[in-house]
């Protein structure tokens, strides 16, 4: 492997949960370990419990955690599925780091970067959908859904029509060759380029990586989980607005519609609080040693079911 993967606001993550004391932290994307190795060492009457569905990343964290192997097991496994496949009496903290690790960007067989040969963009390579798949099959409203949806891009129709006139001639292979129909060009009044917006929204739509947050949220809410700390980084608006109204609908004791002239629910819904009004992000430091943390957010919520 010729690039090392950071962990982004890993002081802050260790801080989070520094006063847990004992128990199980769920490290939801385990990743290449950089959090679960930084808690572990930090935290020493902690164990962890951990998953990633990218085959890679298990393999090396096996062997990179093989000294620790009595205080964290690892899992195959999606992160929206993993509440369902393990216990959950003592998790006194959960972790989720939704973003893609710089190994998948950085190697140029998982077919991530812009630069790449390849075009595949599929976390779990079991997946039956690639980039390739939706770049070559999808039909022009299809692709127009995915750059309006997941990248929110004005010309999203323009795109769209770009890569089928390309595709006429030939099957679309690369990301190179998708960059190039794409173009370099940034968004007015905006410094992320187009191409940027595009190979993300493809990387949702392959992925589903709102659903899965979407699902993993719905296995914790309805999850005999308590008492717990619970920390989600995420790296674009998308991902943080689902989060940020998750928490705050969680937060929230009384679910009557806004219409209703009195609480007829039993004002008793709340599953915890916010911990973080504002999301943390990384200092001045951290983004010029790692420029990829730059859009990173946590946001922290403490569950404590009512009685």
């Amino acid at each position: 492997m010729n690039s090392i993967h950071t962990p982004v606001l890993l002081s802050e993550v260790v801080d989070t949960f520094k006063n847990i004391g004992d128990g199980v932290i769920l490290d939801c994307t385990l990743g290449y370990g950089g959090h679960s190795k930084a808690l572990l060492d930090s935290i020493p009457n902690i164990k962890i419990i951990a998953c990633d569905q990218d085959d890679m990343a298990i393999k090396y964290c096996q062997d990179k955690f093989k000294d620790y192997k009595d205080r964290i097991e690892i899992y195959k496994s999606n992160f929206s599925q993993i509440i369902k496949k393990i216990p959950q009496e003592n998790i006194k903290g959960i972790l989720a780091d939704i973003g893609v690790s710089s190994l998948q960007l950085d190697l140029n067989e998982r077919g991530f970067g812009l630069k790449s040969d390849v075009l595949d963009m599929r976390m779990d390579s079991s997946n039956p959908i690639s980039a390739k798949t939706i770049v070559n099959n999808y039909t022009q409203d299809e692709l127009q859904r995915v750059f309006c949806e997941y990248g929110e891009l004005p010309n999203a129709k323009i795109i769209a029509q770009k890569i089928i006139k390309a595709r006429e001639n030939k099957e679309i292979i690369s990301c190179k060759e998708l960059s190039q129909i794409v173009g370099s060009s940034n968004l007015k009044n905006r410094s992320i380029s187009v191409a940027t917006l595009v190979f993300q929204a493809i990387r949702i739509e392959v992925n589903k990586e709102l659903d899965v947050l979407k699902e993993l949220l719905n296995s914790i809410q309805n999850s005999k989980i308590d008492e717990t700390k619970l920390a989600i980084i995420s790296f674009h608006s998308l991902e943080d607005r689902i989060i940020k109204d998750t928490f705050k609908k969680w937060q929230s004791s009384c679910i009557c519609p806004i219409q209703a002239m009195r609480c007829e629910c039993g004002n008793n819904h709340a599953i915890g609080k916010i911990i973080t009004k504002k999301p943390i992000t990384p200092t001045d430091k951290e983004i010029s040693d790692n420029p990829r943390s730059s859009c990173s957010k946590m946001r922290i919520f403490k569950i404590k079911r009512q009685r």
